[in-house]
């Protein structure tokens, strides 16, 4: 009688070895490197032949990444999550680094300018790349949303708290003179002084300092 319960108690213990040994099977570990200069996007898995990995999800996973680098809206950490997210589903425990010429997690954009602000620092016209991050300090040139007009980019001057004060390099006053025709025939010049963007923000808009221009 003791033989069997000896019996019973080692098939028990080997069915939960196997059980443990295949959930640990389950999911794979799996390193993914993001190489990007804000412009060309490569993902590379060291220690491991990509040629054994799904297709599917290395093809899932290239795209999100260039697609989330070229974003204004992602950040180092969404990224990451994207990436983590499209592994798991494939069972992969992903471990992502992103490296960039800036540095390992540092995450470069190619932005353009448009407008005339930022004259004579910044050109109509230029590219820029701007490395997306949350330290600021005054003086930098930096890129951010603004509620009306979109991406912009402007020179960092005050920081305050919550809030950070942009301004334009450029401090010309244009000068637009337009012609309105009156019921009586007449002509009456409109004369409009158009002065470059300073803007108060949220710090949370600023998506990141310039660095190449």
């Amino acid at each position: 009688m003791k033989s069997i319960n000896w019996l019973i108690l080692g098939v028990v213990v080997l069915l939960l070895a196997a059980t443990a040994l295949y959930s640990g099977f389950g999911t794979n570990n799996l390193s993914i490197i993001v190489d990007t200069n804000g412009s060309n996007t490569n993902v590379n898995y060291p220690s491991i032949f990509a040629g054994s990995l799904p297709q599917g999800m290395m093809n899932e996973i290239n795209n999100k990444a260039s697609d989330d680098v070229e974003s204004s809206n992602s950040t180092v950490d969404t990224v990451k999550a994207d990436i983590k997210l499209i592994a798991l589903k494939y069972n992969y425990n992903a471990n992502v680094k992103i490296v960039s010429q800036f540095g390992t997690d540092q995450l470069p954009m190619i932005a353009t300018v448009k407008g005339t602000s930022m004259v004579p620092t910044l050109q109509d016209g230029q590219e820029i790349t701007v490395v997306k991050t949350n330290n600021l300090n005054v003086g930098d040139i930096v890129v951010a949303v603004h509620p009306t007009y979109g991406l912009i980019v402007k020179r960092l001057s005050i920081i305050d708290g919550t809030q950070v004060y942009l301004t334009s390099d450029n401090k010309n006053v244009e000068v637009v003179n337009t012609e309105k025709n009156l019921p009586n025939g007449t002509v009456e010049t409109i004369t409009v002084q158009k002065t470059p963007l300073n803007t108060w923000i949220p710090t949370e808009n600023v998506i990141g300092v310039v660095k190449v221009y």
